[in-house]
């Protein structure tokens, strides 16, 4: 039967090659959920299949392999499909790795002008945000007053947000 609605679909009988269509669609599904994970991507390989199966509908030359040509190109469109993705991921894992060098140099460029700080306000920021220890922790290292190491916390927070100010002011006319 499918060889007959094949020919019939190849003299140009458009409900002949739908009835085609519809006998082998559990099967090209099958393949093609067998090649992809999801529903969307199955059904986008299934209909550009069926779109390329009748455009070349007529340089099928023996009609009794229909089922296996129509199959090669459900497989075909799955594997252009899997490289697509393959690419996409790529690309993402490029700009994720772009991401992460330019944290790398933020992180860099923060640590250069932490370091313009003077020793003690450096030693304290150092301590309570790269060290993550406590205000009475800090207290009890340096043996000085808690209050007196959040006075000097203030002070290097302030600081440094005129020299984080003054590097971005730099950095603007240079660009």
């Amino acid at each position: 039967m499918l060889e007959q609605w094949v020919r019939q679909a190849q003299s140009g009988d458009q409900d002949a090659f739908v009835r085609f269509v519809r006998e082998v669609e559990q099967t090209l599904y099958a393949v093609a959920r067998a090649m992809l994970n999801s529903d969307e991507d199955c059904a986008d390989a299934i209909q550009e299949a069926i779109l390329k199966a009748y455009r070349s509908l007529g340089a099928l030359q023996e009609p009794v392999y229909a089922k296996t040509w129509f199959t090669r190109i459900v497989i075909n469109e799955c594997n252009r499909i899997l490289n697509n993705r393959k690419k996409v991921v790529i690309l993402q894992k490029i700009n994720s790795r772009r991401n992460q060098l330019d944290e790398d140099y933020k992180e860099i460029e923060l640590r250069e002008i932490v370091d313009q700080l003077e020793q003690p306000l450096r030693t304290l920021i150092i301590l309570y945000y790269y060290e993550d220890m406590s205000l009475s922790q800090i207290a009890d290292l340096l043996e000085i007053p808690e209050g007196t190491v959040k006075s000097r916390l203030h002070r290097a927070r302030a600081e440094l947000a005129d020299l984080l100010n003054n590097s971005e002011e730099r950095s603007t006319c240079h660009e």
